[in-house]
């Protein structure tokens, strides 16, 4: 758990409980499809483009297997991450990926420290947590609230669970999407009050409301997170266009429906406004999600395991002067293996940016 003397920052990665198959995915998807199946369908659009991303030393896993889970806790503690960030996806009383989680929680394994992001957007058949296209809709009430509140207690109460000040840490995807946020904080906290529990430490996510400083909104503190893809040109447009040829090119290819992007670039476009107030910083490892969209999706090359350690660093030496335990860096991704963004070890790069993390503990910044 976590020792307030012994680093410079709380490293959390997100962690997406997705490789199993489910019956919603079997019916969407096709029988046993997990994201597997497209990370080893994916293919290179154009030279130097890595893809597919084949994973090294944990393999083609399935999250149903209780030694995985393990194996990857013990990975992510020996390198430096103090906790995995779950995806939790809880659709008006219905949750989806759910099993992992339930089986960590229900086992006591790995004994490895944990919180949860709930992920409240609809999922789409493009992949773009849009109302296009609807698989599943994300839909609100108070009463809701209330059951979902009391379904979190168990985690909450979880010795495991991450702690700011003694009070359990839960994130929220897209805080403005909530009817009323300061509602639905108010009930989470009042309910792990009444059921005799710390009042939760509530984070709220900006990725679809950059430059919003969620204690506005009800929550204890605002998760910057990355990548910032709507501060992309173009990113967010499918359409050919020549401004995207004229972009493509300045990066060695010609391409008018392709959307690269340098990572350092990138990187600056992303944090080009700095925020006023204080957010617990978000570094993210790679991009590139065609496994799941092809010709559509976004694509950040010239990212390595260096220029993501001077990331990370960057973002230790912004919490460094806070207290320890609110020195909280969110990495994404560990697994986000179809958006081409995971710690866990690939064929080309191994242990390399795991490197980087157990490194950015041990010293500052360079830039």
């Amino acid at each position: 758990m976590f020792n307030d003397s012994a680093s410079t920052a709380r490293l959390i990665a997100f962690y997406l409980p997705q490789f199993h198959p489910i019956p919603e995915n079997d019916e969407w998807w096709g029988k046993g499809f997990t994201e597997w199946r497209n990370v080893a369908k994916a293919k290179p659009l154009f030279p130097g483009h890595y893809q597919p991303h084949l994973p090294a030393d944990l393999g083609f896993y399935d999250l149903r297997v209780s030694e995985t889970r393990v194996a990857q806790s013990a990975l992510a503690k020996e390198y430096g991450i103090e906790a995995f960030c779950y995806w939790h996806y809880w659709f008006n009383g219905k949750r989806l990926l759910e099993r992992p989680f339930n089986e960590v929680l229900a086992s006591r394994e790995p004994d490895f420290p944990f919180c949860l992001a709930w992920a409240n957007e609809s999922w789409s058949r493009r992949w773009l947590g849009e109302a296009r296209n609807l698989l599943a809709e994300q839909t609100y009430s108070p009463e809701d609230d209330v059951a979902h509140a009391r379904w979190l207690l168990p985690a909450l109460a979880d010795r495991r669970c991450v702690k700011v000040h003694g009070r359990p840490l839960f994130l929220i995807y897209r805080p403005r999407h909530l009817p009323n946020p300061q509602k639905t904080t108010e009930i989470i906290r009042s309910e792990a009050l009444r059921a005799g529990l710390p009042e939760p430490w509530l984070l709220g996510i900006d990725a679809h409301c950059p430059g919003v400083d969620c204690r506005t909104l009800g929550f204890d503190g605002t998760v910057n997170f990355a990548p910032q893809l709507g501060r992309l040109p173009l990113a967010l447009d499918d359409s050919p266009s020549f401004s995207r040829l004229l972009q493509n090119s300045r990066l060695g290819v010609l391409s008018r429906e392709l959307k690269i992007y340098d990572y350092e670039d990138a990187s600056q476009k992303m944090n080009a406004k700095q925020s006023d107030f204080p957010v617990q910083p978000c570094v993210f490892v790679g991009w590139d999600n065609t496994p799941r969209r092809g010709n559509k999706g976004v694509i950040v090359v010239n990212n390595s395991p260096e220029k993501f350690g001077q990331a990370l660093r960057r973002a230790a030496d912004l919490v460094r002067p806070r207290e320890p335990e609110e020195r909280i860096v969110f990495i994404n991704a560990w697994n986000e293996w179809a958006e081409g963004n995971h710690l866990e070890p690939d064929v080309k790069n191994g242990l390399a940016f795991l490197e980087q993390v157990r490194d950015s503990l041990e010293c500052k910044s360079d830039t």
